[in-house]
């Protein structure tokens, strides 16, 4: 990888360190804060939106519960999601990199009532929003949004940043270009039909 485990960071760990991360691959377990939001409308009082992607280290437990509740708002956090860097996606880790804010691709669905036992219901009986999974590929994150979900992204801390690119740079080869030659030149059994 290039840059040392430091789970205080948020920076990876490999083998039983990293929890829900397969043992061998770069990878980091991180939890997901969601924040609900009230809104000045009559037809939706509030709206869920992602509020923070946060190095899990084992000291938020196992099961979501609520940072915090009041008329304004609310605050969820779910623990225990596994980030594993593939070199298959290397390409959507160096889109990132070199987007204008490098960030953690949230993608989450509202949970279906009576559907998600693993989900607590709300003081009020209110859905809540469930994290599906995190990831750092602009490419995966693009081939959800393109499939319809609901994805959030939040900015990447600079330890984190750090590791990315240290990924990157190690395991990333951009394709190289590939000459087309011209229509004119190709047989006419071989020119594309429009």
């Amino acid at each position: 990888m290039g840059t040392p485990a430091d789970p205080a960071a948020g920076i990876p760990a490999t083998g039983a360190e990293a929890g829900a991360v397969p043992a061998g691959r770069p990878g980091v377990t991180m939890a997901v804060v969601m924040r609900r939001v009230a809104l000045a409308s009559p037809w939706q009082p509030w709206k869920w939106e992602l509020d923070a992607v946060l190095p899990d280290l084992g000291e938020f437990g196992a099961v979501p519960h609520c940072l915090a509740q009041d008329e304004h708002g609310a605050r969820w956090l779910y623990p225990g999601y596994g980030v594993t860097l593939f070199r298959d996606e290397a390409e959507g880790y160096y889109l990132n990199l070199t987007s204008t804010a490098p960030c953690w691709f949230v993608l989450w669905r509202m949970a279906e009532e009576g559907g998600q036992a693993a989900v607590p219901a709300s003081d009020n009986g209110e859905p809540l929003p469930l994290p599906v999974t995190v990831t750092l590929s602009y490419n995966e994150a693009g081939r959800w949004l393109d499939a319809g979900e609901t994805v959030e992204n939040v900015p990447l801390a600079p330890e984190q940043l750090d590791w990315l690119r240290a990924y990157v740079a190690e395991h990333y080869r951009p394709e190289p270009k590939k000459r087309r030659r011209p229509e004119s030149f190709k047989a006419p059994e071989d020119r594309a039909r429009y």
